[in-house]
Protein backbone atom coordinates (compact mmCIF):
# COMPACT_ATOMS: atom_id res chain seq x y z
CA UNK A 1 0.00 0.00 0.00
CA UNK A 2 3.40 1.85 0.35
CA UNK A 3 4.47 1.19 -2.20
CA UNK A 4 5.04 3.64 -5.97
CA UNK A 5 5.40 2.88 -9.01
CA UNK A 6 4.47 6.12 -11.24
CA UNK A 7 1.20 7.48 -10.12
CA UNK A 8 0.19 3.79 -8.84
CA UNK A 9 0.64 1.95 -5.57
CA UNK A 10 3.18 -0.27 -6.79
CA UNK A 11 3.12 -2.06 -10.05
CA UNK A 12 0.51 -4.32 -11.45
CA UNK A 13 2.32 -7.76 -10.04
CA UNK A 14 2.50 -6.72 -6.83
CA UNK A 15 -0.76 -4.76 -6.03
CA UNK A 16 -2.58 -8.23 -7.80
CA UNK A 17 -0.59 -10.51 -5.34
CA UNK A 18 -1.18 -8.08 -2.28
CA UNK A 19 -4.89 -8.05 -2.83
CA UNK A 20 -4.90 -11.98 -3.64
CA UNK A 21 -2.98 -12.58 -0.01
CA UNK A 22 -5.50 -10.24 2.05
CA UNK A 23 -8.28 -12.09 0.22
CA UNK A 24 -7.25 -15.56 1.13
CA UNK A 25 -5.72 -14.97 4.38
CA UNK A 26 -7.55 -17.06 7.13
CA UNK A 27 -7.52 -14.71 10.17
CA UNK A 28 -8.90 -11.86 7.38
CA UNK A 29 -12.53 -11.36 7.29
CA UNK A 30 -12.88 -8.69 4.91
CA UNK A 31 -10.85 -6.08 2.88
CA UNK A 32 -11.24 -2.95 3.30
CA UNK A 33 -9.56 -0.58 0.02
CA UNK A 34 -7.07 2.34 1.35
CA UNK A 35 -8.42 4.46 -1.60
CA UNK A 36 -10.52 4.37 -5.06
CA UNK A 37 -7.47 3.71 -6.78
CA UNK A 38 -7.11 3.75 -10.76
CA UNK A 39 -5.23 1.06 -10.89
CA UNK A 40 -7.72 -1.52 -10.27
CA UNK A 41 -8.26 -1.36 -13.97
CA UNK A 42 -5.33 -2.28 -14.67
CA UNK A 43 -5.59 -5.68 -12.76
CA UNK A 44 -8.93 -7.13 -13.76
CA UNK A 45 -7.38 -9.55 -16.13
CA UNK A 46 -4.88 -10.74 -13.28
CA UNK A 47 -7.12 -11.31 -11.08
CA UNK A 48 -8.17 -15.64 -9.90
CA UNK A 49 -10.00 -16.76 -7.48
CA UNK A 50 -10.36 -14.22 -4.70
CA UNK A 51 -12.56 -16.20 -2.20
CA UNK A 52 -16.12 -14.71 -0.90
CA UNK A 53 -14.89 -11.74 2.04
CA UNK A 54 -16.39 -8.54 1.58
CA UNK A 55 -14.81 -6.10 -0.22
CA UNK A 56 -15.44 -2.88 1.27
CA UNK A 57 -15.02 0.28 -1.16
CA UNK A 58 -15.92 2.84 -3.51
CA UNK A 59 -15.01 5.27 -6.45
CA UNK A 60 -12.62 3.08 -8.56
CA UNK A 61 -13.14 0.44 -6.46
CA UNK A 62 -15.96 0.60 -9.14
CA UNK A 63 -14.24 -2.17 -10.70
CA UNK A 64 -13.54 -4.92 -8.57
CA UNK A 65 -17.37 -4.42 -7.15
CA UNK A 66 -18.15 -5.49 -11.15
CA UNK A 67 -15.37 -8.13 -10.96
CA UNK A 68 -17.30 -9.60 -7.58
CA UNK A 69 -20.99 -9.19 -8.65
CA UNK A 70 -19.38 -10.89 -11.89
CA UNK A 71 -18.52 -14.42 -10.02
CA UNK A 72 -21.48 -14.04 -7.61
CA UNK A 73 -20.36 -12.60 -5.07
CA UNK A 74 -21.81 -9.23 -3.05
CA UNK A 75 -19.99 -7.18 -1.40
CA UNK A 76 -20.09 -3.59 0.11
CA UNK A 77 -20.17 0.04 -1.38
CA UNK A 78 -19.31 2.51 1.38
CA UNK A 79 -16.16 4.48 2.21
CA UNK A 80 -12.30 3.46 1.91
CA UNK A 81 -10.14 3.85 4.80
CA UNK A 82 -9.76 6.89 3.95
CA UNK A 83 -13.14 7.82 4.79
CA UNK A 84 -13.72 5.98 7.83
CA UNK A 85 -12.49 8.64 10.13
CA UNK A 86 -14.96 10.85 8.23
CA UNK A 87 -18.20 8.39 7.73
CA UNK A 88 -17.23 6.42 11.63
CA UNK A 89 -20.93 7.36 12.47
CA UNK A 90 -22.12 5.62 9.94
CA UNK A 91 -23.63 2.35 12.00
CA UNK A 92 -24.69 0.82 8.61
CA UNK A 93 -21.17 -0.15 7.41
CA UNK A 94 -20.64 -2.33 10.65
CA UNK A 95 -24.05 -3.67 10.57
CA UNK A 96 -23.47 -5.07 6.98
CA UNK A 97 -20.22 -6.40 8.24
CA UNK A 98 -21.83 -8.41 11.47
CA UNK A 99 -25.20 -8.57 10.87
CA UNK A 100 -27.60 -11.09 8.69
CA UNK A 101 -30.66 -8.70 8.58
CA UNK A 102 -31.16 -6.34 5.82
CA UNK A 103 -30.16 -2.41 6.62
CA UNK A 104 -33.07 0.05 6.80
CA UNK A 105 -34.71 1.52 4.05
CA UNK A 106 -33.55 4.76 2.43
CA UNK A 107 -36.04 6.92 2.39
CA UNK A 108 -36.69 10.74 1.18
CA UNK A 109 -35.27 10.51 -2.52
CA UNK A 110 -36.13 12.29 -5.01
CA UNK A 111 -37.98 10.98 -8.15
CA UNK A 112 -36.83 11.67 -11.48
CA UNK A 113 -38.94 8.83 -13.14
CA UNK A 114 -42.16 7.46 -11.13
CA UNK A 115 -42.83 3.78 -10.46
CA UNK A 116 -41.43 0.40 -8.50
CA UNK A 117 -39.36 -2.45 -9.33
CA UNK A 118 -36.92 -4.98 -7.72
CA UNK A 119 -33.63 -5.97 -9.12
CA UNK A 120 -30.00 -6.06 -7.67
CA UNK A 121 -28.43 -3.23 -6.88
CA UNK A 122 -25.35 -2.84 -9.36
CA UNK A 123 -22.84 0.13 -10.05
CA UNK A 124 -21.00 2.26 -8.56
CA UNK A 125 -19.07 5.36 -9.91
CA UNK A 126 -20.66 6.33 -13.10
CA UNK A 127 -17.21 7.38 -15.04
CA UNK A 128 -16.12 3.44 -13.98
CA UNK A 129 -18.94 1.75 -15.75
CA UNK A 130 -18.55 3.60 -18.72
CA UNK A 131 -14.88 3.01 -19.06
CA UNK A 132 -16.32 -0.76 -18.62
CA UNK A 133 -18.37 -0.89 -20.87
CA UNK A 134 -17.33 -2.97 -24.08
CA UNK A 135 -14.74 -5.33 -21.68
CA UNK A 136 -15.51 -8.97 -20.37
CA UNK A 137 -15.62 -6.96 -16.63
CA UNK A 138 -19.06 -4.83 -17.72
CA UNK A 139 -21.63 -6.56 -15.21
CA UNK A 140 -24.55 -7.75 -16.68
CA UNK A 141 -26.89 -5.71 -15.49
CA UNK A 142 -30.17 -7.01 -17.28
CA UNK A 143 -33.24 -6.46 -14.86
CA UNK A 144 -30.67 -4.65 -12.50
CA UNK A 145 -31.27 -1.33 -9.75
CA UNK A 146 -28.51 0.30 -11.52
CA UNK A 147 -26.42 3.00 -8.81
CA UNK A 148 -24.20 5.57 -10.03
CA UNK A 149 -22.24 8.42 -8.42
CA UNK A 150 -19.59 10.77 -9.72
CA UNK A 151 -17.54 14.10 -8.32
CA UNK A 152 -15.50 16.80 -10.65
CA UNK A 153 -17.64 15.80 -13.73
CA UNK A 154 -19.25 18.51 -16.03
CA UNK A 155 -22.60 18.18 -16.91
CA UNK A 156 -21.78 17.74 -20.32
CA UNK A 157 -19.08 14.63 -19.48
CA UNK A 158 -21.95 12.78 -17.32
CA UNK A 159 -24.15 13.46 -20.27
CA UNK A 160 -21.30 12.06 -22.52
CA UNK A 161 -21.29 8.76 -20.20
CA UNK A 162 -25.01 8.25 -19.70
CA UNK A 163 -25.21 8.58 -23.36
CA UNK A 164 -22.64 5.84 -23.92
CA UNK A 165 -24.15 3.25 -22.13
CA UNK A 166 -27.55 4.15 -23.57
CA UNK A 167 -25.85 3.28 -27.15
CA UNK A 168 -24.41 0.39 -25.91
CA UNK A 169 -28.09 -0.86 -24.65
CA UNK A 170 -26.68 -1.11 -21.24
CA UNK A 171 -29.56 0.86 -19.56
CA UNK A 172 -32.49 -0.63 -21.82
CA UNK A 173 -31.66 -3.58 -19.98
CA UNK A 174 -32.48 -2.14 -16.44
CA UNK A 175 -35.23 -2.26 -14.36
CA UNK A 176 -34.71 0.99 -12.32
CA UNK A 177 -31.65 3.47 -11.19
CA UNK A 178 -30.60 5.10 -7.86
CA UNK A 179 -28.26 7.61 -8.27
CA UNK A 180 -26.43 9.44 -5.32
CA UNK A 181 -24.52 11.85 -5.23
CA UNK A 182 -22.53 14.03 -7.68
CA UNK A 183 -20.20 16.71 -6.18
CA UNK A 184 -18.84 19.35 -7.75
CA UNK A 185 -20.48 18.66 -11.51
CA UNK A 186 -22.69 21.33 -12.00
CA UNK A 187 -26.45 21.05 -12.58
CA UNK A 188 -26.24 17.48 -12.98
CA UNK A 189 -29.96 16.73 -11.89
CA UNK A 190 -31.07 18.44 -15.24
CA UNK A 191 -28.55 15.96 -17.06
CA UNK A 192 -29.63 13.00 -15.47
CA UNK A 193 -33.76 13.64 -15.97
CA UNK A 194 -33.11 14.16 -19.48
CA UNK A 195 -31.02 10.96 -20.18
CA UNK A 196 -32.93 8.84 -17.88
CA UNK A 197 -36.22 10.14 -17.33
CA UNK A 198 -37.43 8.38 -20.83
CA UNK A 199 -36.52 5.12 -19.98
CA UNK A 200 -39.41 4.02 -18.58
CA UNK A 201 -38.40 2.53 -15.67
CA UNK A 202 -38.28 4.38 -11.48
CA UNK A 203 -35.70 6.48 -11.38
CA UNK A 204 -34.80 8.43 -7.75
CA UNK A 205 -31.73 10.84 -7.61
CA UNK A 206 -30.87 11.93 -3.75
CA UNK A 207 -28.95 8.58 -2.51
CA UNK A 208 -26.41 9.18 0.54
CA UNK A 209 -23.69 7.92 -1.20
CA UNK A 210 -20.99 9.45 -3.45
CA UNK A 211 -17.84 11.48 -2.78
CA UNK A 212 -18.90 14.60 -0.31
CA UNK A 213 -20.27 14.36 3.00
CA UNK A 214 -22.79 11.32 2.36
CA UNK A 215 -21.79 8.00 1.55
CA UNK A 216 -23.47 5.54 3.57
CA UNK A 217 -22.41 1.95 3.59
CA UNK A 218 -24.74 -0.12 1.19
CA UNK A 219 -24.95 -3.98 -0.06
CA UNK A 220 -23.94 -3.97 -3.39
CA UNK A 221 -25.27 -7.03 -5.72
CA UNK A 222 -28.26 -7.82 -3.17
CA UNK A 223 -31.73 -7.51 -3.98
CA UNK A 224 -33.79 -4.02 -3.66
CA UNK A 225 -37.29 -2.73 -4.38
CA UNK A 226 -36.75 0.86 -5.36
CA UNK A 227 -40.17 2.71 -5.37
CA UNK A 228 -40.00 6.30 -7.04
CA UNK A 229 -43.39 6.73 -6.29
CA UNK A 230 -42.55 7.09 -2.43
CA UNK A 231 -38.81 7.92 -3.10
CA UNK A 232 -37.75 4.75 -1.12
CA UNK A 233 -35.25 2.32 -1.56
CA UNK A 234 -36.02 -1.10 0.42
CA UNK A 235 -33.05 -3.67 0.71
CA UNK A 236 -34.51 -7.17 0.86
CA UNK A 237 -31.02 -9.28 1.81
CA UNK A 238 -28.19 -7.78 3.75
CA UNK A 239 -25.45 -10.56 4.47
CA UNK A 240 -22.44 -10.50 2.80
CA UNK A 241 -20.40 -12.63 4.96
Amino acid sequence: MLARTGYLAGNDDRREQELARALSDPACRAVFCARGGYGLLRILDRLGALGDKPVVGFSDVTALHAWLYGRGLASVHGPNVGGLGQFARDAALFSLLEDTAPPPPLAGLRPIARGEAQGRLVGGNLSLLSHLCGTPYMPDLKGAVLLIEDCNEQPYRIDRMLTQLRLAGVLARLCGVACGEFTDCGDADAVLAERLGDLGIPVVAGLPVGHGERNQALPHGTRVRLSADDGSLEFLEGAVQ
